[in-house]
């Protein structure tokens, strides 16, 4: 079983912040959104890693995942030219992934769940295709299949306008080697595109077994500032625990699940959890209200923040309350200490933002 992650993509709803980084390597947590895709691929065994990258995110990710050894196995960087579609990213991963099966990954979605009894129930079933669903409201946003009554794939479409069903197709699939097959005789779509969806309907046209798994728990699509800011909330409120390696001055006060990297310095202020806090950051005379990260080396001055992403080395000064905001690396945003009484900010890397 090899692994292939799409991680080609241009993140053009999470501008500006993808002007100057791949959006796959933003924060979630303590770690960038593709180390958690990498955690899930690692937890299942899977050692045998592609990773499709564009001309312009390949370096970035590159120097960012390394050898891959964190993850206990071999890393292949595989260069997709042009975003021509899901199936065009599998055709493009053709020489990588050889006769073998395969789970692929769309590189900025989490989920709650791991793929470890996904990956058993394809194991002992042995059908052709397996997809991961998940129960949405409005369906006609994705991919949606429809089900037999054996959770059996008996037909795909992509953004429907009347859809069949409301299970959406979540962005995880496991593959034999014959999907090569269906997408060689798969069209591009009116978007110009080779969809996945289109291809696994073709699949399901020869003849193949495509089986289904049905997602439980939450999962996170971040297409956007505010899916950024909604996948922290979530991801934080599920998995952050206490653990603190800062320096603590001045009447300062940590309470519940707040994570702080070693070298911070927190003096005279109020952290209240969830909240990540970076290595070598500085918090003083402030409050840290739930839901914010704070990425290593900011500085964060008479200012208050809450439900936030704020990235790797950025100054804060003297903002009354900053909430549902995201802020660029190498930033710096300062007030007066007064007004407004709320901001809310997108702003990307190497800025200066002054309210008066």
């Amino acid at each position: 079983m090899k692994a292939i992650v799409l991680a080609a993509g241009r993140g053009t709803r999470l501008r500006p912040l993808t002007n100057t980084v791949p959006k796959h390597l933003l924060p979630v947590g303590s770690k960038p959104i593709l180390f958690h895709v990498l955690d899930y691929i690692k937890e299942a065994g899977i050692r045998d890693i592609g990773i499709v990258v564009s001309p312009d995110s390949g370096p970035y990710i590159q120097e960012a995942i390394g050898t891959g050894s964190d993850w206990g196995g071999q890393i292949t960087f595989i260069l997709q030219p042009q975003p021509l579609g899901l199936a065009h990213a599998v055709k493009t991963a053709r020489d990588f992934l050889g006769d073998s099966p395969f789970i692929m990954f769309l590189g900025d979605n989490l989920f709650q769940e791991g793929v470890t009894d996904f990956l058993a129930e394809f194991n002992a079933s042995k059908p052709d295709a397996s997809i991961l669903l998940k129960e949405v409201s409005d369906p006609r946003a994705f991919g949606v299949a429809e089900l037999d009554s054996s959770g059996r794939v008996i037909h795909m479409v992509e953004k429907p306008k009347q859809p069949r069903s409301n299970l959406a197709i979540i962005g995880v699939y496991l593959f034999t080697a014959a999907i090569h097959r269906a997408i060689d005789r798969t069209t591009p779509s009116w978007r110009g595109e080779l969809e996945i969806t289109d291809a696994i309907q073709k699949f399901l046209e020869m003849g193949k077994e495509v089986r289904s798994h049905l997602l439980q728990g939450w999962w996170l699509d971040i297409g956007s500032n505010d899916g950024l800011i909604e996948a922290n909330r979530v991801f934080m409120d599920a998995f952050i625990s206490r653990d603190i390696n800062a320096v603590l001055a001045c009447h300062s006060r940590i309470e519940g699940r707040v994570q702080v990297g070693e070298g911070t310095e927190i003096e005279n202020s109020l952290i209240r959890g969830p909240v990540f806090i970076g290595t070598g950051c500085r918090v003083s005379n402030s409050a840290i209200e739930p839901f914010t990260n704070i990425g290593a080396g900011t500085v964060v001055e008479d200012s208050s923040l809450e439900n936030s992403v704020i990235l790797e080395n950025c100054r804060i000064l003297k903002i009354r309350r900053l909430a549902d905001s995201v802020i660029g690396r190498n930033t710096l945003v300062t007030g007066n200490g007064r007004s407004p009484e709320q901001a809310r900010m997108f702003v990307g890397d190497d800025c200066e933002v002054k309210l008066e």
